[in-house]
């Protein structure tokens, strides 16, 4: 093998060989299948030899691919190593924590909170805080642009993490001001199964059946209106009458802006809104922030 392999091309091959399935890879690694197939060709075709056997009956590693595959594996974790060393130099030197979110921690000022409770700790840390889409349900955390971030529990790849459990909300249902349903007091979310639901991106498949709340349907698969990514494309998906939606409890200000009404539902379980970060990183930093959010929670 040449000196010319990516890291990144072993990360590929690695998610393959262990799920052995393209699509279930490609969703691990936020990749379409087809662009993660085409770069398992190119790095075939790199390497003068195929890894995969692949037919009707699944996918199987080759020869070739057994062989590459602890190989592969070791300096994957070798750069990891690497670049949690030089990261950690970095930030001991800056004090720098990242915060990524995806959703607003808001929730009766859960934030400044912790900032009150870390700072006193750490009073020359600088805390960055990072926007980050739904697609990425880790909020920065899976691809180490965050140190630590605000996430929605089910967290996909749950043995790489770590978290604590900030505020356990009830499930509201929002809907368009002009649904049938919206003059009610509260509903049962078995009266909401025929309802096409906004479902949050395939790149997110854990929250996304969350949310859709799969596990009190009884089997029926839900009705998609539409997908959404972002808080804003929710309202306008609701206004727009393109389906309903769950939404936990200290969201639902977001999203009653006009047009939308939130109401309680019976028979779901609720929100879990959490602090997370990698289960490797020990720096001081991280865990006080940590500590910080558990004395904070709602």
């Amino acid at each position: 093998m040449g000196m010319d392999v990516h890291v990144r091309d072993l990360r590929y091959f690695v998610a393959v060989a262990e799920e052995l399935h393209f699509t279930r890879a490609a969703e691990r690694l936020f990749l379409s299948q087809p662009a993660l197939s085409k770069q398992i060709r190119a790095l075939e075709r790199q390497l003068g030899a195929v890894l995969f056997d692949r037919d009707r009956q699944g996918v199987r590693l080759t020869a070739v691919g057994g062989a590459l595959l602890p190989h592969a594996r070791a300096v994957i974790a070798a750069g990891e190593e690497a670049w949690a060393a030089v990261r950690g130099a970095r930030e001991a030197a800056s004090s720098t924590l990242v915060v990524g979110m995806s959703t607003s921690p808001g929730r009766g000022g859960l934030l400044p909170a912790i900032r009150s409770r870390f700072t006193e700790a750490h009073p020359e840390a600088l805390l960055k805080l990072r926007q980050v889409g739904w697609e990425d349900p880790t909020a920065g955390l899976a691809d180490g642009t965050s140190d630590v971030a605000f996430v929605w529990l089910p967290l996909a790849g749950a043995e790489r993490y770590r978290w604590v459990v900030v505020a356990t909300e009830p499930r509201l249902v929002a809907l368009p001001e002009t649904h049938p349903l919206a003059g009610r007091g509260s509903v049962d979310f078995a009266e909401l199964l025929d309802e096409p639901f906004l479902a949050l991106p395939a790149a997110a498949p854990e929250l996304r059946d969350d949310w859709l709340a799969l596990d009190a349907r009884d089997g029926r698969p839900p009705v998609v209106g539409a997908e959404i990514a972002s808080t804003d494309e929710t309202y306008e998906a609701l206004v727009g009458g393109l389906g309903i939606c769950l939404v936990a409890e200290g969201n639902a200000p977001l999203l009653t802006r006009g047009g939308v009404v939130t109401l309680p539902v019976h028979g779901v379980p609720p929100s879990r809104f959490a602090l997370a970060w990698r289960a490797e990183d020990t720096r001081a930093l991280v865990r006080d922030y940590a500590k910080a959010a558990a004395e904070s929670r709602c």
